[in-house]
């Protein structure tokens, strides 16, 4: 088969950690599913639980969230009984969100399983491919981090 367009000389980075991504994901939407929690709202959990309460701009930085996402799964969430809101007491119009007892019951529950994923991960990668996996992730992350955003996604870091 000839190259249809020569001029591009690499491999499609962005398709190839699209896949690997749903790859990686579509082992632990069963355990999401049957807590009846969505991939986004688990980020976010997932976060409260490991850092305790942030401000909600925050909040989507660390889970790859825009604003406007944020604020509907956020207000859901809180709906739910997943997550709390208090003001800052310096700045009232500033909020903190943190994950409420039942959620991190909930967090606790499903701990098991979700580790459960990772060592299966661990046995078909192979537990040196994934530690590799998460250096290199984190190198990448943090070279992308220093430089300046594109246009169009400031605050999106993650």
């Amino acid at each position: 088969m000839a190259d249809v367009n020569p001029e591009l000389q690499h491999r499609n980075l962005p398709l190839l950690l699209l896949l690997a991504r749903e790859g990686v994901i579509n082992r632990f939407r069963p355990v999401l599913q049957a807590h009846g929690l969505t991939e986004q709202q688990w980020r976010i959990l997932r976060v409260l639980v490991e850092v305790a309460a942030l401000e909600p701009r925050q909040i989507g930085q660390l889970c790859g969230l825009s604003s406007p996402s944020l604020a509907g799964i956020l207000a859901r969430m809180e709906e739910q009984g997943l997550v709390a809101r208090a003001g800052l007491a310096h700045d009232k119009r500033r909020q903190l969100i943190s994950a409420t007892p039942a959620s991190r019951r909930l967090a606790q529950r499903m701990a098991p399983k979700i580790e459960a994923v990772y060592a299966a991960l661990e046995l078909q990668l192979g537990a040196e491919v994934v530690a590799q996996l998460y250096t290199t992730l984190d190198a990448v992350l943090g070279a992308l981090a220093a430089e300046p955003p594109a246009a169009g996604s400031i605050g999106r870091r993650r």
